[in-house]
């Protein structure tokens, strides 16, 4: 059995029942993820994957962040000219006037 969307939810159900009602467990879960998943499945966790869990502290909330962008993927001093407020057209003019009114009227 590999690592598949199946696996992961099988295994994630069981971790939270278990978790539920066994304090020991629990508390192994949230000290060692991975010891707590070797418990409830014979399936190693791929290289570099990290879990954790974390216990339920009424209004806290854990949010991943997207990933870091390089200096090698920031927009060059050009490409920002581009986009700084104004319109850029194919022959290389800006135009920071937009007219916004309805021709309806």
């Amino acid at each position: 059995m590999a690592w598949d969307e199946s696996a992961v939810d099988q295994t994630l159900a069981e971790i939270m029942k278990r978790a539920t009602t066994d304090a020991e467990f629990r508390s192994l879960a949230l000290r060692d993820a991975g010891a707590a998943i070797a418990k409830v499945s014979t399936v190693p966790l791929p290289p570099g994957l990290k879990i954790r869990f974390v216990d339920n502290e009424g209004a806290n909330r854990t949010f991943v962040l997207p990933d870091l962008i390089g200096h090698e993927q920031e927009l060059s001093e050009a490409e920002l000219e581009q986009v700084a407020g104004g319109i850029f057209d194919r022959c290389g003019s800006s135009n920071s006037t937009v007219n916004t009114n309805n021709a309806a009227g």
